[in-house]
Formats: structure tokens, sequence, C-alpha cells
């Protein structure tokens, strides 16, 4: 396994069209429109950088893990840190013979780009939630 690009930064935010038109309007950023994640409990906007993105993520149902988040950060924050990988069942198996844990079922799931994405527990990553997609 080796670590790919960083693909984007998540910031959880509790209003997705208030935060969309700071990254839009104060900033300057080119902005998605928000498309929804019910498998991940998310609607998303993204801002493209040019060499990576920042992903503002919003809630999507009573039982998503941005709420939980948020309830503890009500003004919203950085939540992960997504990298690419080449193959992520290659880099899932590495990561976990050495110790770490993938959240959830362990099994690939659909992220927003359309390509799979698993998510490490933060505790075994310096205290950062980090996403893997495949590239």
């Amino acid at each position: 396994m080796k670590l790919g690009r960083l693909n984007h930064v998540a910031i959880a935010v509790p209003d997705l069209e208030k935060a969309t038109a700071t990254y839009r309007d104060t900033l300057g950023g080119t902005v998605t429109q928000p498309q929804a994640l019910p498998e991940h409990g998310v609607t998303v906007v993204f801002v493209d950088l040019g060499n990576t993105k920042v992903e503002l993520l919003e809630p999507l149902g009573v039982g998503s893990p941005i709420a939980a988040f948020l309830e503890k950060n009500p003004s919203g924050g950085m939540h992960h840190v997504c990298y690419e990988v080449d193959d992520i069942l290659t880099a899932r198996d590495r990561l976990k013979a050495g110790g770490a844990r993938v959240l959830g079922d362990g099994e690939p799931k659909i992220g927003a780009h359309g390509k799979p994405v698993l998510f490490l527990h933060p505790k075994d990553f310096c205290g950062t939630l980090v996403e893997l997609e495949q590239s």
C-alpha cells in the first residue's frame, strides 16, 4: 500500500447553505451543487481548489454521524481527511493486519465521487478520522 494524494479535507457544518455561501461568495471558491448521500448520512458540497478539494458536510437524517459530531462542535469543524490509494482492498487488508481499525463492516462503500471509500478509526491515526478513496 502507498498513500496517494490528499483528495479532500472535510468540514462538518450546521448549515450547508450558509457554509456554501461563505466559501463561494466570501472566499471566491468554485462549489458544486449539494449532493445527498443517504448511505453515509450526509449532504455534501465540494469546493474545488485545483489540486485538492474542501468537502462541506451537513447531517442527512437523525442517525447521521455528522449530527453527533455537531452536538460536540455546534459551530462545525474539521471532520476528516481523505487520501487516495491505488487499491482500497489491499490497503484495508494491510492496515487491518497492522492493527488499524476500519469503521463499519469493513467493506468499502461508494462515496461522493462514485469510488469505493473506507474510514479508519481516529484513535489509530493521531486523533484524525481518515477516509481512504480508491484512485
